[in-house]
């Protein structure tokens, strides 16, 4: 991924109770958070809840064990015709059996289709697989979004951050970005083009990534459009493979990439800067991308690496290699968003033993959020301003939008994101009739609740 390591914040439209206390703890490999608050997000700040669920870095947090053990991996197709699967971050304990997607944002049903959405001065949306996978292969159909500044991301993301990535630029349908990372290092010369595509916005594509101990394949509608072997990752310099190989979430998101809030580097990667009041805007209250089926198919291995057998997975190093992986039976479900790795029952009804994950409950420490930069590891340009990424050239779909940002400017202020306005509320045709998570209507994006996406932030 080609962004800015600089955390915006999260638009949390309405939603005062949420915004971050100021002096909350930040978390790094030479920071870990404090007992008090043990659980690193992938934000990189500390607390509790929400926090210690997926996410959670193990190396980064007051102990390895402060991390709710991960949800093994599940071979499974998901429709994606209906919400039924799709739980609110604020309502979810780390029970699989109770969501197959984890979402910060706002997915809406439209067309027998999930979408992701972005509404003015947003975030944008993303949706997080409840189990991870540790090698197997995923395959995704999507539309994605298009015009300047607007990224759609289908990528597998684990704790420690490995990374493989497909990322689409909304300048340019007729490609298809590739990368990988190694514990969230960003490397400069891992990215890959795929391109050659029918218009990627009016048209599905099934997008495939193949991980094995040895080889990461990216296929698009079957074939095969890029390889990368273990063997072609051996760095001298640390005597390792700097290839992924640790239990990662599926994760599906579209993010602003050409916020003004962002660095140079990435607004140019990603095709300019976004026109908040854009034809989509106007349209459809928000940006959009498209998912159909998505499904996982599990390595199965019978020995690690890769194997599934247990209920979760855990770490025995902060080293962070598939070599340190338990395939255990540790429980994976929090009593509530008071709770940690170290102690899971915390806020529980102990005498019914049963669980609390109302929207109460998720307090300011306990449900971490998203930054414009979008999940996952930051790129070329966190070091490079001048916008030379590895993103290829733009403009090569023909993605309208003007580049202008007209709206408002943002203020970051920890979890929250101020922007002196909630955007055009315009919508009143076609996505913005859409269902929403929760079974209430769209009307535009007046009508669109708060968004937060996911971004993984490494502060080393």
């Amino acid at each position: 991924m080609i962004r800015s390591v600089l955390p915006v914040g999260a638009a949390l439209l309405g939603c005062a109770s949420t915004v971050l206390a100021a002096d909350q703890p930040t978390c790094s490999l030479t920071q870990k958070c404090p007992e008090s608050a043990p659980c690193c997000s992938q934000y990189g700040q500390c607390g509790v809840g929400a926090y210690c669920l997926g996410g959670c870095d193990p190396r980064m947090s007051h102990t390895l064990d402060s991390c709710v053990p991960a949800p093994v991996c599940q071979s499974k197709k998901y429709p994606m015709t209906s919400l039924d699967g799709i739980v609110d971050v604020s309502k979810y304990l780390g029970d699989p059996k109770t969501a197959d997607w984890v979402a910060q944002g706002e997915p809406l049903l439209f067309d027998g289709s999930v979408l992701l959405t972005m509404p003015a001065k947003s975030v944008g949306t993303v949706l997080a697989s409840s189990t991870y996978m540790w090698y197997g292969s995923v395959k995704a159909k999507l539309k994605t979004s298009r015009d300047a500044g607007v990224v759609t991301a289908f990528i597998l993301l684990s704790d420690v951050k490995d990374e493989i990535d497909y990322e689409f630029v909304g300048t340019e349908l007729d490609i298809a970005q590739t990368n990988y990372y190694y514990q969230g290092i960003p490397s400069y010369v891992n990215s890959g083009n795929i391109t050659g595509l029918s218009n990627t916005y009016d048209n599905f594509h099934e997008y495939e990534i193949q991980w094995t101990p040895d080889q990461i394949t990216w296929l698009v509608d079957g074939k095969v459009g890029r390889t990368k072997k273990k063997s072609e990752t051996f760095n001298a310099t640390t005597n390792q493979y700097d290839y992924p190989q640790t239990p990662a979430r599926v994760q599906l998101s579209i993010w602003p990439g050409g916020a003004d809030t962002n660095a140079k580097g990435t607004v140019d990667w990603a095709g300019g800067k976004i026109d908040w009041n854009s034809a989509e805007i106007k349209n459809y209250g928000y940006y959009f991308a498209t998912f159909g089926e998505i499904e996982v198919k599990c390595f199965d291995a019978k020995s690690p690496p890769g194997t599934n057998t247990g209920t979760s997975y855990t770490y025995n190093s902060a080293k962070g290699t598939n070599d340190t992986v338990i395939d255990g039976d540790k429980p994976t479900i929090l009593k509530s968003f008071q709770g940690t790795g170290v102690d899971m029952d915390k806020g529980g009804n102990k005498a019914s033993g049963t669980s609390s994950g109302s929207a109460s409950d998720a307090t300011p420490n306990t449900v971490p959020g998203g930054t414009s930069t979008g999940p996952g590891t930051n790129g070329p340009a966190a070091g490079n301003d001048n916008g030379s990424g590895s993103g290829g050239s733009s403009g090569g779909g023909g993605g309208g939008g003007s580049g202008t940002d007209s709206g408002p400017k943002c203020e970051s202020t920890g979890f929250s994101q101020s922007c002196g306005g909630n955007g055009n509320s315009n919508g009143n045709s076609g996505k913005s009739d859409g269902q929403k998570l929760g079974g209430e209507r769209i009307l535009g994006a007046s009508g669109l609740a708060a968004v937060v996406a996911l971004a993984g932030m490494l502060l080393l």
